[in-house]
């Protein structure tokens, strides 16, 4: 019982936090992504640190207080997509754990999940991404520019498990 109930105090202080995060990029509009993507790696250390099960269930619990309390419901949009592709990650990285190839297979399924995230969005609502005519030429920067974008994230992601977290994560003994 203690330990369920040391690990459920960890994950409403991460959800906190997660939900402090997305609200502060409404409000400071020049680091919204890194706000953004801050939250959505509160996913990921409530994955790493206590499983998919209660990991899924901090991610929907985010979502659901995220879309109460934030003002800016686009914010909340783009945090469920950076979270659902952290989440993904993470239960494909724990299911391929056994493989030896299993850098080539995780990186095609995060380029899959991105794509399948991604696209529908450049394509169903492609003002969001820019402002201006679109020409073809546009969409091609627009897709292009979102798999640079996967990379940068994704090694950020990475960063910050290993190196960040890494260190944080033995002060808290969860």
């Amino acid at each position: 019982m203690y330990l369920g109930a040391k690990k459920m105090a960890f994950l409403g202080i991460l959800l906190a936090i997660s939900v402090v995060l997305v609200t502060l990029s409404g409000i400071l509009e020049f680091n919204t992504l890194f706000f953004l993507a801050g939250a959505a790696f509160c996913v990921g250390i409530a994955i790493r640190e206590c499983g998919i099960r209660l990991g899924l269930g901090f991610f929907i619990g985010s979502i659901v207080l995220n879309f109460f309390l934030t003002p800016n419901k686009f914010y909340c949009i783009t945090f469920s997509a950076m979270g659902l592709y952290i989440l993904i990650n993470e239960f494909a990285w724990e299911k391929l754990a056994k493989l030896k190839n299993r850098n080539l297979i995780l990186w095609v399924i995060k380029y899959i999940t991105f794509n399948i995230i991604y696209l529908p969005s450049v394509i169903l609502m492609p003002h969001l991404f820019y402002q201006g005519t679109i020409r073809i030429e546009i969409w091609a920067l627009l897709i292009l520019g979102g798999q640079f974008a996967l990379l940068i994230f994704d090694k950020a992601y990475t960063y910050f498990q290993s190196y960040i977290w890494g260190k944080f994560r033995k002060r808290f003994h969860v």
